[in-house]
């Protein structure tokens, strides 16, 4: 495994060596109005992918962080994932990320948040899972500090529960396995609801995928759906589905 694992001792103080090999290997492409997602995604998230400096609020899934970390890391981009234990290299792998640009930081420790910013600083896109009952979730001047460096670095944040001034919130819902038979079998794939609401938009944007499908692939089933709903305050809560 080429992964690159760091624990919380190391995290910080191998920043400036990350950051050294990034300048040599990758140009940041800071022009690019948006990171390109899956297909699947495109018609759902606001400008058809995810805009660098913001931020996302997303359900607790494994699947739908991998799926949207996908396409970037493809494309080239870094991709840190802070806080989540148990998410390895070979599901990262199955959904198609290099993890020869895949960085992983198991256990950020009390000052996950301030880890978080200093890898926003050098990776193009992170993903974090908060503590439980992170109070950050809620605002207050580390997330705002946090924001403005997003702003500034142009890095895609991808939160795994609820976090403030949110570009969208991306949720799932009534999923359906495939694959069993009379008590017997194994899963194969699953299908679910996608949707995704923005603060520059008064539309909940819905699909039905599968994500995964039986081959491991990303299928979108039918074509996009909005329903007007009326705008909500920031801190949306996402569900936990696998």
């Amino acid at each position: 495994m080429r992964a690159i694992m760091r624990d919380q001792g190391q995290a910080v103080p191998d920043i400036h060596a990350l950051r050294d090999r990034l300048e040599r290997l990758q140009g940041r492409r800071m022009d690019a109005p948006v990171l390109p997602t899956h297909p699947a995604f495109s018609a759902l998230l606001p400008g058809g992918g995810l805009r660098p400096g913001s931020a996302y609020a997303l359900a607790r899934s494994a699947s739908l962080l991998l799926a949207l970390l996908a396409r970037p890391s493809q494309d080239g981009s870094w991709c840190g994932v802070i806080g989540m234990p148990e998410l390895g290299a070979e599901a990262a792998e199955k959904y198609g990320l290099d993890l020869d640009r895949l960085v992983f930081i198991p256990d950020p420790g009390p000052r996950w948040l301030a880890v978080t910013a200093t890898i926003a600083e050098v990776l193009p896109v992170v993903a974090v899972r908060p503590p439980m009952n992170s109070s950050a979730a809620r605002g207050g001047a580390e997330a705002t500090r946090l924001a403005a460096r997003l702003r500034d670095r142009g890095t895609v944040l991808l939160v795994q529960g609820g976090w403030p001034q949110a570009e969208a919130v991306i949720d799932v819902a009534d999923p359906r396995w495939s694959g069993l038979g009379q008590g017997h079998g194994y899963l194969a794939g699953r299908e679910l609801t996608v949707s995704v609401s923005s603060r520059r938009s008064p539309n909940v944007r819905r699909a039905r995928m599968l994500l995964p499908a039986a081959d491991g692939s990303i299928e979108l089933l039918g074509a996009p759906a909005e329903r007007l709903v009326p705008r909500q305050r920031d801190g949306h809560r996402v569900r936990a589905v696998g």
